[in-house]
This record gives structure tokens, C-alpha cells and sequence, in this order.
């Protein structure tokens, strides 16, 4: 009962250091965000992010994969009314796409979180959106809608296009004025994925 309990108050201070680093990532980011005030924040120590995460950077990255993961979900939803499976693919790409001008986003996974944590297609978050593009394509090239063509090439294509053209939008001086020429931009090359008999 004891070790129950030891371990759901572990997993709610856990949580509660993600959400206070949350705020103060999005804030403040992640260069600026005191250890010592996110942590007192939510009435623990610097012990205790220590021991959940190991260091700052351990939080930044798993208040990435916690807005990633939002984000992914918010990309399918977007997707869900489309007509058919290649249509989806494009929603779900222009909708991450759009994502660049949630201030939060902007600020925790497309400026700090490279910067701080490398590469985004080595993040687990992003390595999931990957396996289900992959999925989406290999369908797709089955069902003779795209061309046939290398599924994890294709994917890998398609969803670092979709990163890139969001983190051009994040980090432009005028996103929202960048942000339509970039879906733009997907779609254009995303179509050029897609079979003849179309």
C-alpha cells in the first residue's frame, strides 16, 4: 500500500513539474525559466526535478513530448472530415503547419526545442507522427493513390517538410504572412507523390 501510494506521488509531482515547466518554458523560455521558481511553484525542490528528470533539459524534453504529442493529436482531429486518405494526409500536414502560430508551440518545440534538445526527428514524439505517416503512405501506394515509391523515404519526406516549413514559420518575422505561402509549398510537394491515375 505504502509503495502505491510512493509511487502516485511521484507520478503527480511528475506531473505537476511538467506543468509548471510548461508555463515557464512558454513564458519565459526555456534559457530564462528559473529552476528554483518553477520548482517552488508547485511546492517542491530542485531535488525533485532532479530525480524525475535529471536536469532542466530532461523537463524541456518532456514538456516536448507532451506538446508534440498534443500537437499530433490536433493534426488528426483536423484531419478526421476529409474525404478520403490522401486529403487526410494534407490536413493533418497543413494543420501541423499551422500549429507554428500557437505562441506556446512556437515557443517550446520549434524555437527552444531544437535548440536545446537537437535534432526534433531524433525525438521520440516525432519518431511516433513518423510511424503513422508511414502507415498513411504505405496505404496509400497500396491503394494506388501515390506512387509507388520507398514508404519510410516518402514518409520521412513528407513529415520533415512538414516540421520545416512550421519551424520557417515560428522563427519568420512575419509568420502569419508565411504561414500560407509554406502550406502552399506542402502541398505542391506533396502532390508530386501522387500516382496518375488520380
Amino acid at each position: 500500500m505504502a509503495a502505491r501510494r510512493r509511487v502516485e506521488t511521484m507520478e503527480e509531482n511528475r506531473g505537476k513539474l511538467i506543468a509548471a515547466g510548461r508555463k515557464a518554458f512558454a513564458s519565459e523560455g526555456f534559457a530564462a525559466a528559473s529552476m528554483d521558481d518553477l520548482t517552488a511553484s508547485v511546492g517542491l525542490t530542485r531535488g525533485a526535478l532532479y530525480h524525475n528528470f535529471g536536469d532542466k533539459k530532461g523537463l524541456l524534453a518532456a514538456v516536448v513530448a507532451q506538446v508534440d504529442g498534443e500537437m499530433a493529436a490536433r493534426a488528426r482531429a483536423a484531419g478526421a472530415d476529409a474525404r478520403d486518405g490522401w486529403e487526410q494526409l494534407l490536413a493533418e500536414g497543413a494543420a501541423y503547419i499551422a500549429m507554428a502560430l500557437d505562441p506556446e508551440v512556437q515557443r517550446i518545440v520549434l524555437l527552444d526545442g531544437p535548440a536545446f534538445l537537437g535534432d526534433p526527428s531524433r525525438w521520440p514524439s516525432q519518431n511516433a507522427c513518423l510511424q503513422a505517416t508511414k502507415q498513411a503512405v504505405g496505404k496509400l501506394i497500396a491503394d494506388g493513390v501515390m506512387k509507388s515509391a520507398d514508404v519510410e523515404a516518402a514518409a520521412r519526406l513528407l513529415c520533415g517538410a512538414a516540421l520545416n516549413a512550421a519551424l520557417w514559420v515560428a522563427a519568420s518575422d512575419d509568420p502569419q504572412a508565411v504561414l500560407p505561402r509554406a502550406v502552399h509549398a506542402f502541398r505542391l510537394m506533396a502532390e508530386g507523390f501522387l500516382s496518375e491515375k488520380r
